[in-house]
């Protein structure tokens, strides 16, 4: 990378997003051929697995010995409030053993393991630890362990995402996508077919893209499977966003969900722009993959009035998008702010991302256009 700024950080952050990975798979396999109780419900009703624990507790762990616990600064998705519950003692016990497996595997990353496995003390701190509000000052990692559980749970797309901000501007991102196939016009073609991700060939399934600020490039490389000995950067390659900036060649992603957008509000928009294509409805973080890398040039996401979008959402997809030529903004067309704590504030409507500035600005117009006759 050109921006030798973030140098350590972003080695140590590509190898720990991948072990995060090596960590999902494992897990995935588990729950999806054992139907075991690895899936818990929190408070408010969102689903959290074994992985979501573990993964943030992986990562707090290792960026503390990478870069001393006194001088870090996490803000992640998870607590261990219902973690800590005398009922969640056997998902407890899983989130230690995935950690600890996972932890033994560090030096076929390039890191460094601990002496010894750690306790079931330990690994709680470690996710409480991700207690940060982040704000406009000083550095903060940015995590969701798992980014798109829905689609974790079913055995689809879902991602492990880790950014930093660093005095209000997000300046390093990684991304996985342990469930995205490697080839061109994979999510495409798992879509148009009908796949599921285990219908694909592993050897073609699974990358990890980064990037960092200023750097004007964004690269992927392929997951590290088991079999496999860690190799960075010469494994990796570069992605660019498409050149397609005719709306009815275009392609556009939102969420599965309809709690997390307005699919009508977005076919809305889609048919005022003159979108023909239907829309590529993925999990997670994947989408702003998809636009990086060019496989799709458009991801809308309109969310219902009252909900917040969260840094850890966005963050390390954004700075991917952007810095592989593509452009993200609200749908006011102003820059997302990620200086303002744990949610994305003053955000104008939605979000929209593209690959060209010809495409945004259609876009932008459409929003405006659609707007007054929409019920968000």
């Amino acid at each position: 990378m050109e921006n030798q700024k973030y140098t350590k950080e972003l080695n140590v952050a590509v190898r720990v997003v991948h072990m995060a990975c090596f960590l999902c798979e494992k897990v995935q396999k588990q729950l999806i051929s054992t139907n075991s109780d690895q899936v818990k419900s929190k408070d408010d009703d969102s689903l959290v697995t074994v992985a979501d624990w573990s993964v943030q507790a992986t990562v707090s762990w290792m960026l503390s010995e990478a870069f001393g616990a006194e001088n870090i600064s996490i803000v992640a998705e998870e607590d261990v409030q219902t973690l800590s519950k005398s009922e969640s003692s056997a998902i407890l016990a899983m989130v230690v053993t995935a950690v600890n497996e996972c932890l033994a595997e560090a030096p076929r990353f390039g890191l460094q393991r601990p002496d010894k496995a750690l306790t079931t003390s330990q690994i709680l701190n470690a996710i409480s630890q991700c207690n940060s509000t982040g704000g406009p000052l000083g550095q903060h990692w940015v995590l969701d362990p798992v980014d798109g559980t829905l689609g974790f749970v079913r055995g689809d797309q879902y991602a492990v995402a880790l950014a930093m901000i660093d005095n209000g501007e997000v300046v390093l991102g990684v991304l996985g996508c342990p469930n995205y196939p490697v080839k061109d016009d994979g999510l495409n073609r798992k879509s148009q077919q009908n796949l599921r991700v285990s219908e694909i060939s592993s050897a073609e399934v699974g990358s990890v893209m980064y990037t960092t600020k200023g750097s004007g490039k964004s690269w992927m490389q392929p997951l590290i499977h088991r079999d496999m000995m860690f190799e960075w950067p010469n494994s990796a390659k570069l992605i660019r966003v498409s050149s397609v900036d005719d709306p009815a060649l275009a392609t556009f992603c939102e969420p599965v969900e309809k709690t997390n957008s307005d699919h009508s509000f977005t076919a809305g928009v889609a048919n005022t722009v003159g979108l023909r294509k239907k829309p590529l409805r993925v999990y997670s973080m994947v989408k702003y993959a998809a636009i990086a890398r060019g496989e799709a040039e458009i991801y809308m996401r309109f969310a219902r009035s009252g909900y917040k979008e969260k840094i850890w959402d966005h963050a390390a997809g954004v700075l991917l998008v952007q810095e592989a030529g593509g452009m993200v903004t609200d749908a006011g067309g102003r820059p997302l702010d990620f200086s303002r704590g744990i949610y994305l504030e003053g955000l104008d409507r939605g979000i929209i991302a593209c690959s060209g500035f010809k495409l945004h600005e259609k876009l932008i117009g459409a929003v405006y256009a659609s707007w007054e006759s929409s019920n968000l």
